[in-house]
């Protein structure tokens, strides 16, 4: 970091009173220009309770008021601030701050939409806050709900204390018990991405507080039910490979390498999504075998355990950022290949049965840049309520030298030969 920055933050940490007096625009070198209004240009995170004396956090948490913010961000409504959606634009909540809601999932409830995501902040994709929640009537314009789930601040030992890692929450509702169900992919702090968890969280409220239950690796003792009695047996580990990728090991991941590996500890979880199926019964989808293979698991008619039924999908595919939808009978699914942050092209598939057998059916992206998916990474898959016919691809074009400046791009859905398709899109309406 340049030698002025170091010093600029030694005043505003130090000196707020003489930071909030001056309007300061500074460039950090991370693709983020940032600039001060009427808030501190750094928020030093205040990690406090109720009641409680405030400590302070030494991170960077930018207002993001910058080069990216412009009046053609904002259309001229007299009744709100959108009217359409505008795919990669920067995109202001009713505070007029950058919606920080990455990685996110969708829930429609009493008349409005709620929109569960990641709140990151600019230096890091490490969980700083927690799980932040935007409410609509129209989907165009959201108010900031506040942070729904939040990181343990005081609590070293807790799986999702401060500095873990949490990704792609999604929140369901159970009809039976009248909770609200959050999911999230977890990294305990400090272990990298080797923990590859699930958290579960509930609420009374949509909106949270959500309390943390547990966190967990799937179906421990559980074989897939489409692993055949052959693959359960082999007796290959992955001891006996000394490199991966070779036709040998492909051949062995399809086989059930590390589902029989992990067999005893429990089947890894990373990028994930929810879905519940018109018969209320509820379905976690996630990213397992090191991302190599995508697994469908049936939860508790509590969702709050697992059946202990559930499938591999496209074994060694290397598959993630898993989004599932239901139109006239048929289950879709639209994944991405695993190059990080970087974006590759999507891939989709569909399935008369959530069991599957599934069938590839290509990139359901068309036009300029379809094979990077218009920069970006699917989230989630948005049915409109009241219209059957309209889905909504929900998607991440992330920036890692900027977290917080991460982008969204929603685009419609379209079906063609009962094929879904992508199109690019500056701009469009529901109506359209």
């Amino acid at each position: 970091m340049p030698y002025f920055c170091i010093a600029i933050l030694f005043v505003l940490f130090n000196f707020p009173s003489f930071a909030k007096t001056f309007c300061i625009d500074v460039d950090l070198g991370c693709d983020c220009i940032i600039s001060k209004q009427d808030s501190l240009l750094f928020n030093p995170l205040e990690t406090h309770q109720e009641g409680k004396e405030k400590t302070h956090e030494v991170v960077i948490q930018p207002i993001i008021e910058n080069r990216i913010t412009s009046k053609k961000t904002l259309p001229d409504s007299s009744d709100s601030k959108y009217g359409a959606f505008h795919p990669g634009e920067l995109w202001l909540d009713d505070q007029g701050q950058h919606i920080n809601a990455h990685g996110g999932g969708m829930l429609f409830h009493e008349g409005k939409y709620y929109w569960f995501g990641e709140h990151k902040s600019a230096n890091t994709s490490r969980a700083l806050v927690g799980v932040q929640c935007y409410s609509s009537k129209d989907l165009y314009n959201w108010k900031n709900e506040g942070v729904a789930l939040s990181v343990e601040k005081n609590d070293t030992l807790s799986p999702i204390t401060f500095g873990c890692t949490i990704e792609r929450p999604k929140v369901i509702f159970n009809k039976k018990t009248k909770k609200f169900i959050m999911y999230f992919h977890l990294e305990l702090k400090g272990q990298g991405y080797s923990a590859a968890q699930v958290g579960i969280a509930t609420s009374n409220t949509i909106t949270g507080s959500y309390a943390f239950v547990k966190s967990l690796r799937l179906n421990e003792g559980e074989w897939p039910i489409n692993m055949t009695e052959s693959q359960r047996k082999f007796k290959v580990t992955p001891e006996d490979f000394d490199e991966w990728w070779t036709p040998e090991w492909r051949a062995a991941i399809v086989d059930g390498l590390f589902v029989r590996r992990d067999f005893e500890g429990g089947q890894m979880s990373r990028d994930m999504t929810l879905f519940v199926d018109e018969d209320d019964k509820a379905y976690h989808i996630y990213s397992s075998e090191e991302n190599l293979t995508i697994h469908i698991a049936e939860l508790t008619d509590d969702y709050l355990n697992y059946t202990g039924k559930y499938v591999r999908i496209f074994p060694g595919g290397h598959n993630e950022a898993p989004a599932l939808f239901k139109k006239e009978g048929k289950y879709y699914l639209i994944t991405s290949g695993c190059t990080g942050w970087n974006p590759n092209a999507a891939r989709s598939a569909v399935a008369s049965s959530i069991w599957g057998p599934w069938v590839p059916i290509g990139n359901p992206c068309r036009g300029e840049k379809s094979e990077l998916t218009f920069e970006s990474q699917s989230t989630y898959i948005l049915p409109v309520f009241g219209d059957e016919s309209t889905f909504i691809f929900m998607a991440d074009r992330w920036n890692p030298k900027c977290h917080i400046d991460g982008r969204y791009v929603w685009l419609p859905i379209n079906f063609e030969n009962s094929k879904p398709f992508i199109e690019w899109k500056k701009e469009w309406k529901l109506k359209d």
